[in-house]
């Protein structure tokens, strides 16, 4: 589910129009250093993150604990990315931790927006078994969510698809399908997926043969998704049949009997994490908090409250396993999806996404 769709618009375009966010959201130098001197002495750690849920999750799972902990307060806010960047060029951002999904870690760090992690002050990922690739210089993954495939089990006669190969069989599953629009990177994966590309060869993407590969359902999508409840709500009214969608986004449906399923056969993995920005004006209370929250019992605590998965295998051993079967991160569900390639999608984003928005037109 990661960072909502304000996060994978800004993913998509760069974190474009920095000028107009610094010309929307700034404030004067003097009124920054103020602000910010005043919540630094007053033991208050500001932290971004996208609100809604998942912020108040992390109120319960992490910051409130936290705060018992160590007196340090935390405040909350939700600032966009191009404000975020705009207030960094700035020298003053209003926020000391950003938690946003990995790809804009990487962005920002190729932007020079944050700050290089010293990991010997985070001693809760010695050792830990976070995957490598969540150790960037910049910013260190803290939860896994992923895009899945979820249908309607009323539908195929009894046949359940397991498979994006099932997906694409019109013919074994016929009705019409939804796939994601706008709010994160096109899913190619998952038409080479349907074409036999093994997981660990996905990538580079070989993007004619995706395309090609999409052609054959285009007639039948019938929806192109833009936030995260839309999948089911296409589901339960029955205006597609199968559909794209980020796990854990149909539990309080499946909790009412909606018949809803989804498959974790092929799902495609995605992450938050933290990073620090550059020019905080709190960097020990940030290095604190992270470390803090990369407990496996504060890992697993979050995951009890929202479907995110941890990134500290050792997690696991706090859930139960009614809890575990639906986080995208357990080790049966590492082993059958994958993990998208933020370097690959960061390079080539522009020119798919043109291709992406005039198929989708047609």
């Amino acid at each position: 589910m990661g960072d909502a769709a304000l996060s994978r618009r800004a993913f998509l375009t760069g974190a474009g129009g920095l000028a107009a966010g610094a010309a929307t959201a700034s404030l004067t130098a003097c009124e920054a250093r103020t602000g910010r001197s005043a919540a630094a002495s007053s033991g208050v750690l500001v932290v971004r993150n996208f609100g809604g849920s998942y912020g108040e999750a992390n109120r319960k799972a992490v910051y409130d604990p936290f705060t018992r902990e160590t007196g340090i307060r935390i405040r909350v806010v939700d600032y966009g990315h191009e404000q975020m960047l705009a207030q960094i060029e700035e020298g003053r951002p209003r926020f000391d931790v950003m938690d946003i999904d990995m790809s804009n870690l990487v962005l920002f760090e190729h932007k020079g927006a944050s700050e290089p992690l010293d990991y010997g002050r985070l001693k809760n990922t010695r050792n830990a078994g976070i995957a490598q690739s969540l150790l960037t210089p910049n910013g260190v993954g803290k939860s896994y969510w992923a895009s899945v495939l979820a249908y309607r089990t009323d539908t195929f006669g009894g046949r359940r698809p397991e498979s994006w190969t099932d997906f694409w069989s019109l013919r074994r599953f016929p009705g019409s399908r939804a796939l994601q629009g706008e709010v994160d990177c096109p899913e190619l994966e998952f038409a080479l997926l349907a074409d036999g590309v093994p997981l660990d060869r996905l990538y580079p993407l070989d993007v004619d043969r995706a395309f090609k590969v999409m052609d054959e359902i285009r007639g039948s999508v019938r929806t192109f998704w833009e936030y995260g409840a839309e999948p089911g709500e296409l589901l339960s009214r029955g205006s597609a049949v199968a559909s794209s969608t980020w796990a854990g986004r149909l539990r309080s449906l499946l909790g009412r009997g909606v018949p809803l399923a989804y498959e974790w056969n092929g799902a495609r993995r995605q992450s938050n994490g933290f990073g620090i920005p550059r020019g905080s004006a709190n960097p020990d209370a940030a290095y604190r908090l992270i470390d803090f929250a990369l407990r496996p019992e504060v890992q697993a605590h979050m995951a009890r409250l929202y479907p995110d998965g941890p990134v500290v295998p050792a997690a696991y051993g706090y859930l139960t396993e009614s809890t575990a079967v639906h986080l995208p991160s357990t080790p049966g569900h590492l082993l059958s999806g994958f993990d998208l390639d933020i370097d690959w999608w960061l390079e080539n984003r522009d020119s798919v996404t043109r291709r992406w928005q005039e198929w989708a037109r047609t």
